[in-house]
């Protein structure tokens, strides 16, 4: 090393080296003597030429003009742009001549550099090398009469076949330093707004054709295609470089651009611009790939406003194509089409896990309609996502009318029924098994962009489902639905449940389903016809319970979501049930082949046309239950037959009565009875709770060791069998006041004796019957062959008039009559 660096300074230090050195240092004295003295002749040869050098631009830029051109200054610019010749045209303005009606200068510069060519200078010819503008206002106007500011520039004139050889001035570079532009096309509503920070680009010209690289940095203060919706891209930095070039055959200029910077993101364009007078067609074609938000953030804001209210996670691969006429008014055609993979959106109704599809924007999408929100559509396409965990499947979806929009299509779904608990905002239902199955056409409004109104034909199937009703507290298990949606009606084909101890099997039609169910879910009429093989009516009684609203702080909505919908209609429709049961269980009451009618509003069962047999007998029964605060309140228009009264008592739980029970008495119960009453909570009737009147005869009767008559039997009848006493006659009716009973015309005809009863007989204080005895022996009157002969031999012989009236709280029987 020490060796080599030795050579080199020895070399360095050597005449030879010294000779050439001088040389080249003369050498490069003398280029840069020649550069002086060239300079110095330039500016000597301007300042003396200037008057003839202005006059020459002057009259080449008029000659192209119809209007003002005014320069400040010229300057020449010693050794700038070396070997060309520089001018600098200072405070620069060009106005076309009816400036003075509109007010927009087309072109004010603080600076204009222009180089010229030396030699074609020299030859008394001006040819432009390149120009730099600095510090400059370009504003191109068209008035809405058509009328264009740019019109300053004369057309060029054809060349005849003789001075076709003759060369014209051309550009070679234009640079842009610092340049506000506007384009203002008051005919369209277009208003194009630039701040070019720096414009760089040199033009190869063929002829009248030209292409050149153009590399531009600027910022996007409006790219508006319609004034009255806003700005594409706004507040944007634009960097990029195009390829750009222009056939004057067709009057058209072709851009080309990869890579382009708008913001953060990275964009290939394809365009074309038009520039005839009377049409200016032009198409711009992007290819991104881009965040939803920044793809949003792009778009003017009648488009940005909607989109922003959506939300992509991940990139999407989008292409738009917009293109339109300049000269025209109104919204140019535009596409944008867009591939989603494995990704999550956000609408305003929720979250799509796990999606993909293909979706297309058109404002267009009835060709013969315009360019417009009412004409413009959302085009989605083998659509596939999750919607908290239910997979939803849509071949193809279709939202147009964007200033109201109705989105239409098919979907199908296969879901574990427990998803759906997710949905339930409240929590009052919940699903702990089952799956489901829906294969529907559907069709929605979209009002503010959220979900309302959803309409659905098609078929809904669910198997295995087992729930939670919660404000009911239900619980039901292996249930089965089969559901047919159509435009008039929805048809429940079948629907097995169990509930508790009990299992149905349910068909039926909901009429003007689709409408009711939002607009009037009240008016809303449920038709079921129901098969028991066995109901415990207890358990069933929570049904009809007011659902326990929470009182919470009411906030705005602005919709209604599925959930919530669902409930409503749940708690205000009407249901109407045709109902056939092999059992019935009612406490200690069974009955068997009950039909009945039943319709349920607003927590009221009502019942009609039923009928039952129990008890050996049956029963034909209307009426009706609802809730009243923790109990339920009955009404019942009842006819019993024959039924065995010892059994129908102890199904009632001797309805209340703690003076005789059910094993005191026997024969076959007639009744009709017309009376309301309250039952609790378990189903149990409340003792004294019961109204209304109740008439009613026993055949085949018998009263076995029943305390009040064995009582009196003891004193009176002491010969005879009281403990065992059978009825050829036991009839009466009953007005029933709450514990107390107003008995009229209850007639006992029996083998001890017959006896009369009137009066008020109470389970609890108050009792006071007035008891009418004949002391015959009537123990072969059930022998005499018609009632006429009964009656003429009941009273014969002594007769007893007996009170029995409530004396602290025991019963006490005395001589009287009642009232005396």
């Amino acid at each position: 090393m020490k060796a080599t660096l030795l050579q080199i300074k020895d070399f360095l230090q050597s005449v030879h080296f010294k000779k050439y050195a001088k040389r080249f240092g003369l050498f490069v004295l003398g280029c840069i003597t020649l550069l002086l003295i060239a300079s110095g002749a330039l500016s000597f040869y301007f300042n003396r030429n200037k008057p003839e050098i202005i006059a020459k631009i002057n009259a080449k830029i008029n000659e192209n003009i119809n209007g003002e051109f005014h320069i400040g200054d010229f300057q020449y610019k010693f050794l700038t742009g070396f070997p060309n010749f520089t001018l600098a045209l200072k405070e620069v303005e060009l106005k076309d001549k009816q400036w003075k009606t509109h007010h927009h200068t087309l072109l004010k510069a603080k600076e204009i550099e222009v180089r010229l060519n030396v030699w074609s200078l020299l030859q008394h010819e001006i040819n432009i090398r390149k120009i730099l503008i600095n510090e400059a206002d370009i504003y191109l106007y068209k008035a809405a009469n058509g009328y264009s500011n740019s019109d300053i520039f004369k057309s060029k004139k054809k060349k005849s076949p003789e001075n076709k050889s003759e060369t014209e001035t051309t550009i070679g570079q234009i640079n842009l330093n610092n340049v506000h532009f506007i384009l203002d096309n008051r005919v369209g509503h277009k208003l194009f707004d630039f701040d070019v920070a720096s414009l760089k680009s040199k033009v190869d010209y063929d002829a009248d054709d030209w292409q050149t690289d153009l590399f531009l940095k600027t910022t996007v203060k409006s790219l508006a295609f319609n004034t009255v919706h806003g700005s594409f891209a706004k507040q944007k930095i634009l960097q990029g470089t195009f390829d750009i070039s222009y056939s004057s055959e067709n009057q058209k200029i072709n851009v080309d651009t990869k890579g382009l910077k708008i913001g953060t993101d990275s964009f290939d364009i394809i365009a074309f611009f038009t520039v005839g007078k009377t049409n200016s067609p032009f198409g711009i074609n992007i290819g991104t790939t881009i965040l939803w938000q920044n793809a949003s953030n792009l778009l003017s804001d009648n488009i940005s406003s909607k989109l922003n209210r959506f939300n992509l996670k991940k990139e999407i691969k989008v292409n738009c194509d917009i293109k339109g006429d300049f000269n025209d008014q109104g919204d140019p055609r535009i596409v944008v089409q867009a591939e989603i993979a494995n990704n999550e959106l956000t609408i305003p109704d929720g979250l799509f896990t796990d999606c993909n599809f293909k979706g297309i924007f058109t404002n267009n999408f009835k060709p013969k309609e315009g360019f417009n929100d009412a004409n413009s559509a959302i085009v989605l396409s083998h659509f596939f996502g999750k919607y908290q965990k239910m997979p939803i499947k849509i071949p193809q979806v279709v939202i147009n009318n964007l200033e109201n929009p109705i989105a239409t299509g098919n979907m199908s779904s296969d879901f574990d029924i427990q998803n759906i608990n997710e949905m339930c905002s409240d929590k009052w239902i919940n699903f702990t098994s089952g799956h489901a199955h829906a294969g529907l056409k559907f069709q929605f409004n979209i009002v503010d962009l959220y979900i309302t109104k959803p309409r659905f034909t098609g078929d809904v199937n669910i198997s295995n489902a087992s729930f939670d009703y919660i404000p009911k507290k239900i619980h039901a298990k292996e249930t089965n639905i089969q559901l047919n949606f159509t435009q008039e009606a929805l048809l429940i084909k079948q629907i097995t449940y169990k509930h508790k101890n009990n299992s149905f099997r349910i068909d039926g039609k909901i009429d003007n389903f689709l409408n009711l169910y939002y607009d009037a879910p009240e008016k809303m009429v449920i038709n079921w016809n129901i098969y028991c093989p066995n109901i415990d009516v207890k358990q069933f009684l929570g049904i009809l319970k007011n659902s326990q609203a929470k009182k919470v702080a009411q906030k705005p909505v602005k919709n209604v979501n599925f959930s919530n919908q669902m409930r409503s209609v749940i708690e205000k429709c009407a249901v109407v049930i045709n109902l056939k049961a092999d059992k019935i269980n009612y406490g200690k009451l069974t009955a068997t082949n009950t039909s009945a009618t039943i319709q349920m509003i607003n927590s009221k069962l009502s019942l009609k046309n039923g009928s039952l047999q129990t008890s050996g007998g049956s029963i034909a029964f209307s009426g009706s239950i609802e809730p009243r605060g923790n109990n339920y309140t009955f009404q019942s228009n009842a006819q019993v037959n024959r039924v065995d009264i010892a059994s129908f008592l102890r199904s009632f739980n001797n309805f209340g009565i703690h003076s005789f029970s059910p094993k005191d008495i026997k024969g076959k119960l007639s009744s009709h009875a017309n009376v309301t009453g309250l039952i609790n909570d378990k189903g149990e009737l409340i003792t004294n709770s019961m109204t209304g009147n109740l008439g009613f005869t026993v055949n085949q009767g018998a009263l076995l060791d029943f305390e009040p008559i064995v009582r009196i039997g003891k004193f009176a009848f002491p010969f005879r069998d009281v403990k065992n006493i059978t009825f050829s006659d036991l009839s009466g009716n009953v007005n029933l006041r709450g514990e107390r009973i107003d008995v009229h015309n209850l007639t006992i005809s029996s083998s001890v004796l017959n006896f009369d009863v009137e009066g008020i007989y109470s389970f609890g204080r108050g009792t006071n019957l007035a008891l009418t005895i004949p002391l015959r022996n009537s123990k072969n009157d059930v022998k005499l062959a018609s009632k006429a002969e009964r009656d003429a031999v009941r009273e014969r012989g002594i007769v007893l008039h007996l009170i029995a009236l409530d004396d602290e709280g025991k019963m006490k029987i005395k001589w009287g009559k009642r009232g005396k």
